[in-house]
């Protein structure tokens, strides 16, 4: 099992797009947030909701019980988001793409950021590894 320290989420965010602090923050926090929440199966038990993990990944549940550690690294466009998006698929990483509605700061729904893992930094280093820190 791998240590807790080794376990992060990447958060991937569009450098190009010239979002406010507080945006960048708001998407990058759904993108986190969708990756978590796709994992968990949650049963209406009438007035009162049972959230329970689909999958038996013990490095998510690693993550969760441990430092919940996320680092955020910035691309230059959309092209770039979405083909780290694809090879984070593609490798079978936990992982969610945010597409803004474009109500605020966007005239129209815009790719913002993805989250992918949590994940080992040996699976997460081929996709991420040469982002830079935002």
């Amino acid at each position: 099992m791998p240590e807790d320290s080794d376990i992060r989420q990447i958060i991937v965010m569009r450098k190009d797009l010239g979002m406010r602090k507080g945006k960048m923050i708001a998407q990058g926090a759904h993108a986190s947030m969708k990756v978590l929440i796709d994992q968990f199966i949650v049963i209406d038990g009438h007035e009162e909701y049972t959230w329970i993990l689909s999958s038996d990944d013990s490095t998510l549940a690693q993550w969760i019980h441990g430092l919940f550690t996320k680092i955020c690294v910035g691309v230059a466009s959309e092209e770039e988001l979405l083909g780290v998006y694809k090879k984070a698929q593609a490798a079978g990483l936990l992982c969610a793409l945010i597409q803004d509605a474009g109500l605020t700061e966007f005239k129209e729904p815009t790719y913002t950021c993805c989250a992918i893992g949590p994940a080992t930094k040996a699976d997460l280093d081929p996709i991420t590894g040469h982002l830079k820190l935002l």
